[in-house]
């Protein structure tokens, strides 16, 4: 009997031990710091972040805009390495990618903190907060990606927060799922310098982009950021040969004018091609637009044929349910090839990434 409690007591440690090594919340102290990339290093220990377009100059014992990059000594550290405060499976059509695997599953993750201050954001108790505001667990990139084999999705997402904002975890992380043929995928506000974009790009297989309107005082006035560094991302991606989809949310009074939609739909055709996807997005009051309506069915329906009209060839509403235009539609024959209820396809006749009946190829990546 002593030597089974022996056993037992023994177990409970070890894996006790084994939790605390993978799972430890609120871990704290330079040892769990990072140094950042894509930074200089200034006179009397001052740095410049060159990673998103605030390039923020940051004195000793500060941190950047977003609260995530603090320069100790002279040297800039992340602060949200290895420190994920969401993790979950979705369908991948959550993210939402209508045209990259479709009924497949993304291992989704995220830490806190975000490079913009939406006050619409529908995940602002954790990407408007810092590391040491909110419980996460320790799990290094060479964890993570085993855990992603292990639950049997095809593809990573870094999502849910901005991971521009994790941008070390985050490519470290990917170049190892690469490795093990695992896919790679963000959902970004896109507000990302060039070169570290570029070096990303290497290892991204797609990516769905917020282009949350198309003024710049639109920006400034619900994100604090700008647009120009966003439409330049969108163009990067493109180059590097990143499957692309964007999502457009709109907010009723204020970026939902439809001449701007027009010039914004234009723009994506003219930059990107009319075989990007669009998804525009039914807003819900949230953060600090709770007295907010949400958009009207008919604005959804306005804004959506305004782009079908300028030639954009896939064009979703999103957050709307049950609308016949969640599905994917031939843009030849005009039959439906992808039939959506929420997350879940119901049909598919999309054959080796062609349209079942008539053969139109279909821009995406179907397996």
């Amino acid at each position: 009997m002593k030597n089974l409690l022996k056993l037992i007591s023994a177990l409970v440690f070890l894996f006790s031990l084994i939790a605390t090594c993978l799972y430890t919340p609120n871990i704290s102290g330079q040892s769990d710091l990072k140094e950042a990339l894509f930074y200089k290093k200034l006179d009397n220990k001052f740095v410049q972040c060159r990673l998103c377009p605030r390039q923020c100059t940051i004195p000793d014992n500060y941190r950047g805009y977003c609260g995530i990059r603090e320069n100790r000594d002279g040297i800039l550290y992340t602060l949200s390495y290895a420190k994920p405060v969401s993790i979950h499976i979705d369908p991948i059509e959550k993210k939402p990618l209508f045209h990259f695997l479709p009924s497949t599953t993304a291992f989704s993750i995220a830490t806190a903190g975000c490079n913009l201050k939406c006050k619409f954001c529908q995940n602002w108790e954790i990407s408007q907060k810092r590391p040491e505001e909110v419980d996460y667990i320790y799990l290094e990139p060479e964890v993570l990606v085993k855990k992603v084999k292990d639950s049997g999705s095809p593809t990573i997402a870094y999502t849910y927060t901005e991971p521009t904002i994790f941008y070390e975890y985050m490519l470290e992380t990917a170049k190892l799922a690469k490795g093990q043929g695992i896919k790679n995928i963000m959902h970004s506000n896109g507000y990302i310098n060039p070169e570290p974009l570029r070096q990303l790009a290497k290892y991204l297989d797609a990516a769905n982009i917020d282009l949350k309107g198309f003024s710049d005082e639109y920006y400034s006035k619900m994100t604090e950021g700008t647009l120009e560094p966003v439409l330049r991302s969108l163009k990067i991606l493109k180059e590097e040969g990143v499957h692309l989809e964007i999502t457009n949310l709109i907010l009723p009074g204020y970026n939902d004018d439809l001449q701007t939609i027009k010039k914004m739909c234009v723009w994506i055709k003219e930059n990107l091609g009319p075989d990007t996807p669009l998804h525009f997005s039914r807003f819900f009051p949230m953060y600090k637009l709770l007295s907010l309506n949400p958009t009207p069915a008919e604005t959804l329906e306005k804004v959506r044929q305004i782009a079908l009209d300028c030639g954009l060839k896939y064009v979703y509403i999103g957050n709307l349910a049950g609308h016949a235009a969640e599905n994917t539609y031939c843009p030849k024959c005009k039959k439906m090839l992808i039939e959506r209820r929420g997350y879940f396809i119901l049909q598919n006749n999309i054959e080796d990434g062609k349209c079942k009946f008539c053969g139109e190829k279909i821009a995406g990546i179907w397996k």
